[in-house]
């Protein structure tokens, strides 16, 4: 199998037997997970999950995140930072970095993020998610009413992605000078360690790289990005100015420490293993 990202052919890198419970249930059928890394940029992706039939997929989504949002179940990963990312949009949109007047939370979940931003902040953000549905909740837009938007906030889906045209689709939603804000795990290089605990999620089938993460962003044409690390999000963007990069610099002053990191190309910030 080629890479997502790069086109070059992978190789086997390694194999995941899912033991602990309830993953060993939800994946009995499907059995040990391979994975392949790419040796030019490093993105690692599950070559067992690409087999899986469309319903088969749909289904062992629906298990494992209705299993990891179940309050009285014991945590088998880590939740994405909400509040830090509800806190970090408002800051953005206050200071004109990004506009939240067309935005959309895509593959949503259950609108965790957007129940803070209109709680907290007074933005009311719409949602999409191809797995969750909610009757009666107008949040939901159809992917029938999907359009272009000014920013486009996806968090935790770029590690469950099994083809290119899942990453497209997100990125195709984003106006011409918008921008695409995205919470996953990236780091130099993705460490050859079944135990580690982003293989940890069945649901978990592509690992990027800062390599592949630059890769993808000048192939889609953003030309800079800003990280959060209280936040953990990058927001990539399709214009890079002085002025963008101005009130980034102004954001960090006020509140006196480097809340955000700006550069050309993407903030290559992870960089352990």
């Amino acid at each position: 199998m080629n890479c997502l990202i790069c086109n070059t052919p992978t190789a086997y890198f390694l194999e995941k037997i899912y033991s602990e419970q309830p993953f060993d249930q939800i994946m009995a059928d499907i059995g040990p997970v391979q994975y392949y890394k790419c040796p030019n940029c490093g993105f690692t992706q599950s070559y067992t999950h690409t087999n899986l039939s469309a319903e088969r997929w749909g289904q062992l989504n629906l298990d494992v995140h209705h299993f990891m949002e179940d309050p009285t179940a014991e945590k088998k990963g880590n939740q994405p930072p909400y509040l830090e990312q509800a806190t970090m949009i408002n800051l953005l949109n206050r200071n004109g970095v990004i506009s939240t007047g067309c935005m959309l939370d895509y593959a949503a979940g259950y609108g965790t993020l957007s129940s803070l931003l209109d709680k907290y902040f007074g933005i009311e953000l719409p949602i999409y998610d191809e797995y969750v549905k909610a009757e009666g909740d107008k949040r939901y837009v159809a992917t029938a009413d999907l359009t272009k938007y000014s920013a486009v906030i996806n968090s935790a889906m770029f590690e469950h992605v099994l083809s290119r045209h899942d990453l497209d689709k997100l990125h195709a939603l984003v106006a011409e000078n918008g921008c695409l804000i995205i919470h996953t795990v990236v780091c130099e290089n993705i460490p050859a360690d079944t135990d580690w605990f982003y293989f940890r999620p069945p649901v978990h089938t592509a690992f990027h790289t800062n390599k592949s993460m630059e890769i993808l962003m000048k192939q889609w044409g953003y030309h800079a990005s800003v990280y959060c690390p209280a936040a953990k999000c990058w927001v990539l963007l399709k214009k890079a100015d002085a002025d963008l990069q101005e009130r980034v610099n102004l954001i960090n002053q006020e509140l006196q420490t480097t809340y955000l990191i700006y550069k050309l190309g993407f903030v290559d910030y992870w960089k352990g293993f």
